[in-house]
């Protein structure tokens, strides 16, 4: 049964304002252009940590040119406190394991769920290793990815790592078109692919 994770979320977000405190959350981060409008939303209820955990990004320039994007991001004022970045590892092979026998599946299919379960399970066993409260993902506010498989991904690995996996739908309350017009605001670079080269030949077919 689908479900209001809008809703889920504003209703954890009314809890955690109740206590006066602020959680520490690791955020996997897509991109800075994604990631600008999610900050937005979740600046004012937790201490933002944030972890670029991408090893499906292909080539490494490409990745190298969209970390060096959150220098610029956190460089502005309404984003300069409060929220940094760690460290993060290019890892490509792990990608590749992870989608082995899958290069043809269509875009948004098996390949996908993959990556997305290997990107969120690394996010949280950082979260657990760093101590964080929660862990959550930019990937919702994208249109083109599905918030119900996501969520549902996250919970897993709520389950295997213990700790508490913050549901989202991003996307909703306009927030993929906040996301491009801070962007825009911030002079962010915006890719034109999803990030591996097996989402390079989809683009190229279509």
């Amino acid at each position: 049964m689908k479900q209001n994770f809008q809703l889920l979320m504003d209703e954890e977000l009314k809890k955690i304002e109740s206590t006066g405190q602020k959680p520490v959350l690791l955020l996997q981060c897509c991109c800075a252009p994604c990631s600008s409008a999610v900050l937005e939303r979740l600046k004012e209820h937790f201490r933002l940590k944030l972890y670029f955990y991408n090893p499906n990004i292909y080539p490494e320039e490409e990745y190298e040119k969209r970390l060096a994007q959150f220098d610029k991001l956190l460089g502005a004022e309404e984003f300069s406190k409060g929220i940094e970045i760690l460290p993060s590892v290019y890892e490509p092979e792990k990608f590749e394991e992870a989608v082995k026998d899958l290069h043809n599946e269509k875009e948004g299919g098996a390949r996908c769920t993959q990556c997305f379960i290997l990107r969120l399970e690394e996010t949280a066993k950082k979260a657990k290793e760093i101590g964080a409260d929660y862990f959550c993902t930019t990937l919702t506010v994208s249109p083109h990815k599905n918030s119900q498989l996501l969520n549902e991904l996250g919970l897993k690995a709520q389950e295997k790592y213990g700790v508490r996996f913050l549901l989202s739908d991003f996307k909703k309350k306009e927030g993929y078109k906040r996301s491009t017009v801070l962007s825009n605001e911030l002079g962010l670079y915006r890719q034109n692919y999803c990030g591996c080269k097996y989402s390079i030949w989809f683009e190229e077919d279509t």
